[in-house]
């Protein structure tokens, strides 16, 4: 599983890193990234549905591989 956030859509809410600090982290301007390539742990895996569920833009995606 692997998350990616569409940076044109995040307005920088910072519910997905304060949700799930592991996963995302926010740039320069406060509007968040994913931390590496994405790649979600198994026991993160809750945690990065959660931050789906949260964004109020829908800028978080999962990739299930």
């Amino acid at each position: 599983m692997k998350v990616r956030v569409d940076r044109d859509c995040c307005e920088g809410h910072g519910r997905c890193y304060a949700i799930a600090p592991a996963l995302f982290e926010p740039d320069e301007i406060g509007e968040s990234r994913e931390i590496g390539d994405g790649a979600v742990p198994s026991d993160q895996e809750n945690r990065a549905r959660l931050a789906v569920a949260n964004c109020p833009e829908q800028a978080i995606t999962i990739e299930e591989s």
